[in-house]
């Protein structure tokens, strides 16, 4: 797709300086631009590649002054990196805005689906399934019975979606999500052998959640696993049955929750953490990455390590976790002295 620097201007309200003609179809970074590209210039720092990049048009904030001569076209916004986000959401919607049945794909005619909706090749759906309005359904993504999707939600290739889940609006769901599958439920008998307990609850993922690609999020065992709106899940998170996240809050890769533990809202959770089941974590908690928590978390904590301590607490500690062999060594030769002079 091809945009003008006035259609490029027209969206974003800026101020065209230079060719109002000249078309881009790439985005670039300001130092690695060429012919043909779009960029932008937000950070000072970055300032002097504006007279040497060969991007076409370059998106620059109203109090730019040149102080030498530009080869760039220029559009003038308030904000130079808010524009170039709202740019790119402007393109993604553009490039996403497919609709129709492709073929072959199999959709029950139980289903009901509103307008402007997508349905890729290979893509299964299920019995009584309902699809809100603008919804896209990429290539080889499965539908399970009962599944109720808002509108403007977007399932990328490969997403498998299971019964009974109920997602908003305004929902994105990468490649590879599982969102629905079993809880980790099993039982001993006398035998010591494990028995799956049946997994009958469903996951109610709320308006405006985004799930990256890779991630799993179960069912519960009864009741719901929720996702309440505005969450934001990185890639390769596994969230287990009966999990609650609250709303807005946002978690790295590879962290995993583990069943029943009730998270607050606008937290902000590192990579790699591993959070127990059957705690809660109040609302404004920061972990940082790598962080095991194995207990309950007051709102507004800030906490590091494995098992984790408050992040002072941490920090603090570390100063001697690092000198530990010299703190041994002191000891050891104070044990020497005291043992030469008994």
């Amino acid at each position: 797709m091809k945009f003008t620097a006035s259609q490029i201007a027209g969206i974003l309200e800026g101020e065209l300086e230079g060719n109002p003609d000249i078309a881009v179809d790439k985005l670039a970074k300001i130092e690695e631009g060429e012919q043909g590209s779009l960029t932008f210039l937000a950070n000072p720092k970055y300032t002097q590649h504006i007279y040497t990049t060969k991007s076409s048009i370059t998106i620059v904030n109203k109090d730019f002054v040149a102080e030498h001569d530009l080869s760039t076209t220029l559009i003038k916004v308030d904000d130079a990196y808010e524009s170039f986000s709202k740019l790119l959401e402007y393109y993604n919607q553009v490039k996403n805005n497919k609709t129709g049945i492709e073929s072959p794909s199999f959709i029950s005619a139980s289903t009901t689906y509103g307008e402007d909706c997508y349905v890729g090749a290979f893509a299964y759906i299920g019995e009584n399934v309902v699809l809100g309005d603008k919804v896209k359904i990429y290539p080889n993504v499965y539908v399970g019975d009962n599944v109720r999707l808002g509108d403007n939600v977007i399932v990328f290739a490969g997403a498998k979606i299971y019964s009974e889940s109920v997602i908003g609006n305004n929902c994105v769901i990468h490649s590879g999500v599982i969102v629905g599958s079993d809880g980790f439920g099993f039982t001993p008998n006398a035998e010591g052998e494990y028995k799956k307990v049946p997994q009958t609850g469903n996951v109610i993922i709320e308006d405006n959640v985004d799930i990256g690609a890779g991630t799993t999020i179960d069912r519960a065992t009864l009741g719901s696993t929720i996702i309440r709106k505005g969450v934001k899940l990185d890639n390769q998170i596994q969230i287990a049955h009966n999990v609650e996240i609250g709303e807005h809050t946002v978690i790295a890769a590879q962290t995993g929750v583990a069943g029943s533990t009730k998270i607050g809202k606008h937290c902000m959770i590192g990579g790699q953490v591993g959070i127990v089941g059957h705690i809660t974590i109040g609302d404004n908690v920061r972990i940082q990455a790598q962080s095991g928590i194995g207990r309950n978390i007051k709102t507004g904590e800030v906490i590091q390590g494995s098992p984790a301590l408050t992040y002072g607490d941490y920090n603090k500690s570390y100063v001697h976790f690092k000198n530990l062999p010299k703190i041994i060594n002191r000891i050891n030769e104070i044990e020497k002295k005291i043992g030469r002079e008994q």
